[in-house]
Formats: structure tokens, sequence, C-alpha cells
């Protein structure tokens, strides 16, 4: 009797041929890293008939090295294998959301998270990438980092600690707040300065 499907075995076959431990970290390191120095410029221009043009050749080959880097890791392929699978899920979860708040509108409205929303949203996704790669990071054998952090904080959190930290934030916003520029609300108006 045959076991899955034939898609499975190639989905399979790909695996043992390395399609998910070499081939796909290489490109997806190569692209990251070639599209930053591209857009960078850090190895000059060249000039030609009167434009520039970043310099392809060198961008392609530091590229190509750091990638061959990173795939010579597998502990660094693992992360990344890791990471990017779930950061996706982040992203599907985030369209899911959209998907549902936009069940709320009318098809002729547009759905727009302005201001405050948006903010907020970054913000979370911003934890959730942080969360991720420190999840994915796996230090001793193959507990995670926020597991470590976890153990190290059950096992020395105290009152003191507790009130100690709380102190210590209190004060860091409050130098933040005493330290501020004033933002737009701050300055005066035009036709004010005018009086």
């Amino acid at each position: 009797m045959v076991e899955g499907s034939g898609f499975r075995g190639i989905i399979e076959f790909f695996a043992d041929i390395g399609m998910y431990d070499v081939i796909l970290p290489f490109l997806l390191v190569f692209a990251i890293v070639f599209a930053i120095l591209e857009k960078t410029k850090i190895f000059g221009t060249d000039s030609i008939a009167g434009k520039e043009y970043s310099k392809k050749n060198i961008n392609s080959i530091v590229a190509f090295v750091i990638a061959f880097l990173v795939i010579a890791s597998s502990q660094l392929v693992a992360i990344i294998n890791e990471a990017v699978a779930n950061v996706v899920l982040l992203l599907i979860l985030s369209v899911c959301f959209l998907m549902l708040v936009g069940s709320f509108y009318h098809h002729t409205e547009d759905v727009k998270l302005e201001g405050g929303w948006r903010k907020l949203f970054m913000i979370i996704m911003f934890i959730g990438i942080v969360l991720i790669f420190l999840n994915a990071i796996k230090i001793d054998g193959d507990m995670s980092v926020i597991m470590w952090a976890y153990n190290w904080l059950s096992t020395h959190w105290t009152t003191n600690f507790g009130a100690s930290v709380l102190f210590l934030l209190i004060i860091i916003v409050f130098i933040l707040y005493a330290t501020k520029e004033p933002g737009e609300s701050g300055k005066p108006k035009a036709h004010e300065k005018s009086h």
C-alpha cells in the first residue's frame, strides 16, 4: 500500500536532495544581501554615459560569499528555516485579522488602519518577530533563548528583584519623557509667529 500522495513524495525528495537545507536558504540570503548592497551602494558606483550604476559584480560576489558562509553553518540554517516559517505564520495571522476587520466595513469603504492603530500593530509585529527569532535560537542543547530566560526568571525572581526592575523602568520612562524634544504640537503655528 502506498503511503501519502505523489506530491508528498516530491516534497520528501526535495528534502533528501537538500532543497530546504541548502538551496532555499542560500537563495534567500543571497537575495536579501544583494538587495541591501544594491540599495546602499556601499562599494561605490560606476559612471557610464553620465549615469551612476551600482557595482553589481562586487555586490553579487559579496552576497554569494555571505550566502555560502551562512549555509555552511547548519545552526544558522536551522534558525533561518524555523524563523522564516514562523514569520510567514505571523503574516498570515495579520492578513486573517485584516479580513475580519474588513468584514465590518461596507464594500464601498476603504479599510485603513490609521494613526495609533497602525503603530500599535507595527509594535505587535515587531515584538512577534523578536520573539520568533529568540525562540528559534537554541543555546543549551535544545533550549531556546526564551525558555532559558523564563527558567532564569522563575528561579531568580524575588520581591526585591521585581521592585528593582519596576523602579528602573519608571526611571527610564521618566528620563525619556523629560528629555524628549517637543513635537509638532509644541511648536507655534505659522500664523502665531507673525503676530
